[in-house]
């Protein structure tokens, strides 16, 4: 029992690391797109990006090592971790209304669904659902490639070395999400997988 929470605080705290270098990393994107008007803020950066970021590394860490009988309940929570990209900035004093009224804070909300999607179609069980989140990761990796021009403008254009680096790292940067959301999922699937393993070595033997 000892070894088992070690191993999982282990997890957890590469995880956050993790975590908080996406994160860190995603601000580098967003400043990018954002040209001159973008600024750093105490709230509005460490608070609604950098937090949430350290967060969802843990738990995606920690669900690593999970146990997949005794921990589902946990696992659920981690899958559904990448909201808190969401939830945080939203949670901001006027935000709520911004999104409501001029959507405003729209893209955090994709990044989250967008991790969601990517995590399942690479993690989940049932394959419809597999094929249809993966259908939306993949939409949502284009639209996340077209807003550096169509934010950023001839600055950024596809035909520059400047913003094909910015897509370049905007897309690894989601492409590495979907992996690390798709870990609660799989280990979730755990033991489907173990026992379809089991009767297909019987099927064999027999």
């Amino acid at each position: 029992m000892r070894a088992t929470t070690t191993r999982v605080t282990t997890w957890a705290a590469v995880g956050g690391v993790c975590g908080l270098a996406w994160a860190a990393s995603f601000r580098a994107y967003m400043a990018e797109i954002s040209g001159a008007i973008s600024a750093v803020h105490w709230v509005g950066t460490f608070l609604a990006l950098l937090l949430p970021g350290a967060i969802i590394g843990v738990a995606l860490g920690a669900s690593a090592v999970a146990d997949p009988v005794r921990h589902r309940r946990a696992l659920h929570w981690a899958a559904s971790a990448p909201l808190l990209f969401a939830a945080f900035p939203l949670a901001l004093p006027g935000a709520l209304v911004d999104f409501l009224t001029q959507g405003l804070g729209g893209g955090a909300l994709g990044v989250a669904l967008a991790a969601i999607a990517g995590g399942y179609a690479i993690g989940g069980r049932r394959t419809w659902a597999r094929w249809t989140c993966g259908l939306l990761a993949v939409l949502l990796l284009a639209g996340i490639a077209a807003s550096v021009p169509s934010i950023a403008g001839a600055a950024l254009a596809f035909t520059t070395p400047r913003g094909m680096w910015v897509v370049v790292l905007a897309l690894s940067l989601l492409l590495v999400l979907y992996v690390a959301a798709a870990i609660p999922f799989r280990r979730l699937n755990a033991p489907y997988r173990a026992g379809q393993a089991a009767d297909a070595s019987s099927a064999t033997a027999s």
